[in-house]
């Protein structure tokens, strides 16, 4: 998990932005901060990812539709060319 002091300080920097705007040390502060912060988030958004997997392929959930005319249709997630 992110450290939550530096999720804070992201926070008061962006507050004081709105407020009366911050120095080219805060500036600078903020952007590192922003950089590690996304950085964290994407790692663990690709774990998440990576333990994803599917549950039926896609003549399976054809046949389904098929064969249960009721069902509404599901927009797929990732199309094949």
């Amino acid at each position: 998990m992110f450290d939550k002091k530096k999720l804070d300080r992201i926070n008061e920097l962006a507050k004081k932005n709105k407020g009366e705007g911050l120095t080219q040390a805060e500036l600078k502060e903020r952007e590192e901060l922003r950089k590690e912060y996304l950085q964290h988030f994407r790692a663990h958004f690709k774990s998440r990812l990576d333990n994803v997997k599917v549950v039926h392929s896609q003549e399976e959930y054809d046949e389904y539709m098929k064969n249960n005319p009721q069902a509404q249709p599901v927009e797929p997630i990732i199309k094949k060319d």
